[in-house]
């Protein structure tokens, strides 16, 4: 198998698994700030045996390390929101929203970049917006805070994506994702009080099955994915990677109606939406490819 291929599969394995991290979400019985608590912790420590950090973070500017740390109280806080979603509505509406990711990117983009700003890319991302609007319509109103909180954790993926972006060419990956998850883990430790003095009833410790799932999901669909996706994208275009990724709603939903049989709770007009939200998340590689094309061309 050439390295092109071995790339493609790895890259589709990975957001394979990004898909299951929706199902594992509400399966696991844990609220979701424990939930995040508990995924931070475990993928910060299996990092640990892949890097010797001391060293490392002795050698970063600390400025750097502050960087890092932002970006990781973000990615900590998408994750709350994304896992807030699941537990508030369920796991296909958190990962349609999950699909606006693009049009919040080409918004706040530009500023944090200081790029032009691609106006066909904003088009495109307000062509969501009725694909949106007929998922909310379609669902009943109980799930719409879990719409907006959805929508929510799409914006913050968005932000902290831009900003890992902007600041990955300071350190290894590596050390990035051992800052990153460690931050997110110390921020949600000094959360824990103030959630557990609002929700009494809430509990840290998961059962035996829950445990599992949270390791599936700390190694397997974080740590893991990240190498896996982090590997392939060497030996891959950006056309075919950003192709790749945008399967992960997908196989979300998929996976969401073959394990947990959401199809039987939501009604035809939430999957409507979902294709025309997908029609224009896969369009954007496409379009983004023909104008490269003219461009060089010129």
């Amino acid at each position: 198998m050439n390295a092109t291929k071995r790339a493609y599969l790895e890259l589709h394995l990975a957001v394979f698994l990004w898909g299951f991290t929706a199902i594992l979400g509400e399966l696991i019985q844990l609220s979701a700030v424990v939930l995040v608590w508990w995924r931070v912790l475990l993928t910060g420590i299996s990092v640990l045996f892949l890097i010797r950090p001391g060293k490392k973070l002795r050698a970063m500017p600390r400025k750097n390390i502050f960087q890092f740390a932002l970006a990781g109280i973000l990615t900590g806080l998408h994750w709350l929101m994304f896992y807030g979603a699941i537990k508030l509505a369920n796991a296909s509406i958190a990962l349609i929203c999950m699909a606006t990711c693009a049009f919040f990117t080409a918004i706040i983009e530009p500023f944090f970049l200081k790029q032009k700003i691609k106006w066909w890319e904003i088009f495109l991302g307000f062509l969501i917006i009725p694909g949106m609007a007929l998922v909310v319509e379609s669902v009943d109103i109980s799930l719409h805070l879990g719409i907006w909180v959805g929508l929510l954790a799409s914006l913050l993926a968005a932000l902290f994506s831009i900003l890992n972006k902007k600041w990955i060419n300071d350190a290894s990956p590596l050390s990035i994702t051992f800052i990153e998850m460690s931050s997110a883990w110390l921020f949600l430790c000094l959360a824990l009080p103030f959630f557990f003095y609002a929700e009494p009833e809430a509990v840290l410790l998961p059962t035996a099955s829950d445990f599992l799932l949270l390791l599936v999901l700390a190694l397997l669909c974080t740590t893991l994915t990240w190498v896996l996706a982090l590997r392939s994208l060497k030996h891959m275009s950006a056309f075919a990677s950003t192709l790749t990724v945008n399967m992960e709603p997908v196989y979300g939903i998929l996976l969401a109606i073959l394990i947990l049989k959401e199809h039987r709770e939501l009604p035809p007009g939430f999957y409507w939406g979902v294709i025309l939200i997908l029609v224009v998340v896969f369009s954007y590689p496409l379009m983004n490819r023909v104008r490269r094309g003219k461009t060089s061309a010129m």
